[in-house]
């Protein structure tokens, strides 16, 4: 367990969790190291800063972004794509449905994470896009419907303007940045566009109960 900064309050709410009184449902927002070597560490690495036959050094996290853990983890049943072609003006839809199959409450938290294989610049390998808590009851099933948009995927070119590219993407959706439960993959058609300070950086989340 790990609290940072817990405040006043934070012995009672590590006893809580300890006791299992309450399920833990926090995720990690920095990534622990394995090893001294892996310093500086980030899940936003490109693909020379993980680990690859040109390197001696691991940076591979004992822990990573993302991630966390529960007493009654939430079983994934489907993670599908509502379709395949992603207008760059446009959005995209995941849908994803969860069952809590324990007789306590717990909770989830859907990850979206965007691969972009092909850039004018060097990317990060992923980047988290979206994420959704989802509270679960005892016996409960839950759609998560997430609608992206593609100024979502946006990125600083070379001429120093953040830019849509038409493409091939993937979404890697799961648990945390290295727990992925599914890949979609996107075509984004139509024309690169340039996108300012208005760009459509929240996705919209609905949770309704499944059939």
């Amino acid at each position: 367990m790990c609290g940072f900064l817990p405040g006043e309050e934070g012995s009672s709410a590590l006893a809580d969790v300890i006791s299992g009184r309450v399920d833990p449902s926090g995720r990690l927002p920095v990534s622990f190291p394995r090893a001294g070597a892996g310093h500086p560490g980030t899940y936003l690495a490109p693909v020379l800063g993980r680990l690859t036959e040109v390197s001696t050094i691991d940076p591979t996290p004992l822990f990573p972004f993302g991630h966390g853990l529960s007493y009654a983890p939430a079983t994934w049943q489907d993670v599908r794509a509502t379709g395949s072609l992603w207008p760059t003006d446009g959005t995209c839809r995941v849908r994803v449905t969860l069952r809590n199959d324990h007789d306590r409450p717990t909770s989830e938290v859907v990850q979206v994470y965007l691969h972009d294989p092909v850039a004018e610049v060097v990317r990060p390998v992923q980047q988290l896009i979206a994420f959704a808590r989802v509270s679960l009851p005892p016996g409960a099933t839950v759609r998560v419907d997430i609608t992206l948009h593609a100024d979502l995927t946006c990125y600083t070119g070379p001429a120093g303007h953040r830019q849509v590219d038409p493409g091939e993407v993937e979404l890697r959706v799961g648990r945390s940045s290295t727990d992925v439960e599914t890949t979609l993959r996107y075509t984004l058609t139509g024309q690169r566009r340039e996108v300012g300070f208005g760009r459509a950086l929240h996705p919209d989340i609905t949770l309704l109960p499944a059939d």
